[in-house]
């Protein structure tokens, strides 16, 4: 894997709250830049609430520069308009960085989970506290920027091995 330092962008979507987090990868080192989340107005309408989530991490992007994202995959629930909505957001989360030019890689939850704790069914609180331990200059506020930058810890430790297997892809090809 590459010294460069890689500046990360990990994004936990949701229609309520969109975490998101920055991270620098060097090697194997990891240093923290900035995480928040994006809070569309909830007595808004779906379209309104989703160009908040475009305008949100359009700032972001212009702000911290990542040169990577990664997005955390939808689950599916019980409900499927909630699994629907929350897709969308995903897309906004997906597309804000792709318009800009990033490439932007997708992992399942449970994979994020296991990459951080060690576990694919860790806690929230588990979260938190593996990111506090990778990343301790990390500030943050509430689950939903932990998460996010969990997304980005993880697309750290995968990016490697993602890319090698890009590469031989396009070779066999």
């Amino acid at each position: 894997m590459s010294l460069e330092p890689i500046r990360i962008l990990g994004v936990d979507p949701g229609l309520r709250r969109t975490g998101w987090g920055v991270i620098v990868a060097e090697g194997s080192r990891l240093s923290f830049v900035a995480a928040g989340v994006i809070t569309p107005d909830d007595g808004r309408d779906l379209a309104d609430r989703l160009a908040a989530l475009h305008d949100g991490l359009s700032k972001v992007l212009a702000e911290h520069a990542p040169h990577e994202a990664a997005v955390e995959e939808t689950f599916v629930n019980n409900n499927p308009m909630a699994t629907l909505k929350l897709g969308q957001a995903r897309g906004v989360a997906m597309l804000v960085p792709a318009l800009a030019g990033l490439a932007v890689a997708e992992y399942a939850p449970n994979l994020v989970k296991k990459t951080v704790v060690g576990a694919g069914h860790a806690e929230k609180r588990q979260i938190q506290a593996m990111v506090a331990i990778l990343l301790p200059k990390a500030t943050y506020k509430g689950a939903d920027a932990a998460d996010a930058l969990a997304v980005a810890i993880c697309h750290a430790q995968h990016r490697g091995a993602r890319a090698r297997l890009a590469a031989a892809t396009r070779m066999s090809a």
